[in-house]
């Protein structure tokens, strides 16, 4: 492993996707323990995305951890879809780590809710209701952090939830990612989390493997920090730590 640092991200680089995955689940899981230590229960959000296969895989096969104790959120999730859509997010989670723990709560966006609005804001009461301990995310092609895609991401925004239209490169990932088999099938619109919603969290851990993202990893480490590449945040924050594989990591050089 190798560990670099850009402002105030630790970044960690690995020889392999699988080991990634598991070193970043060791941290999580090392987290979620000290923080019961000290509360009773952990408020979580997850990133649904098949870039964090690993590290769910690794989380929920994990017998030590106490989910009956963890509260989880997810990040985003299209408008439109069918509720029993493999596409959602709440589903896809629900597939690959809410189903398989005894979580105390989880907190799904409704993806059949007509008003989407009105979910942005009961989703954002809920998020008020458990404040955010520790984030599990990626980073798209475009750079974006959950769906704050780069025309609609902003660091200050005054919303914790809100209603997003993605733009051509999201969309298109979600071809190359295998979730849809063509762009004319991918939503226009969705709900996400907003950058100073996920920014909150006391703990972030962003997990990037694969060569289609190397272009925005080396966008998030070396450009410049700003809304043109919603990830640059993460440099901002006190406690967060990028997980990367020789694939993801190719472009970045020396990093200074």
């Amino acid at each position: 492993m190798k560990l670099i640092k850009k402002d105030r991200l630790a970044v960690q680089i690995y020889n392999t996707r699988s080991e990634m995955g598991k070193a970043a689940a060791s941290d999580i899981k090392a987290c979620i323990l000290e923080l019961l230590e000290k509360k009773e229960c952990v408020n979580m959000i997850f990133a649904a995305a098949p870039s964090q296969n690993e590290v769910l895989a690794a989380l929920a096969a994990d017998k030590d951890i106490a989910w009956n104790r963890i509260n989880a959120f997810h990040m985003d999730e299209y408008i439109g879809l069918s509720a029993d859509a493999p596409q959602g997010f709440g589903n896809f989670l629900k597939e690959h780590l809410f189903g398989l723990c005894d979580f105390k709560k989880v907190f799904y966006i409704d993806i059949t809710a007509l008003d989407a609005q009105a979910e942005c804001m009961r989703y954002s009461e809920l998020l008020r209701e458990y404040p955010t301990d520790i984030v599990v995310m990626g980073i798209g092609e475009n750079g974006h952090i959950a769906f704050n895609d780069p025309p609609v991401a902003d660091f200050k925004d005054p919303k914790a939830v809100k209603t997003v239209e993605l733009d051509e490169v999201c969309r298109n990932q979600q071809v190359h990612d295998g979730c849809f088999a063509s762009i004319e099938l991918v939503p226009k619109t969705a709900i996400t989390l907003t950058v100073p919603t996920l920014f909150g969290g006391g703990r972030l851990f962003c997990i990037v493997p694969a060569a289609t993202k190397a272009k925005a990893v080396r966008d998030t480490l070396c450009g410049e920090i700003g809304e043109h590449c919603p990830a640059t945040v993460l440099r901002l924050h006190e406690n967060a730590a990028l997980y990367l594989d020789p694939d993801s990591s190719a472009l970045i050089g020396d990093v200074q």
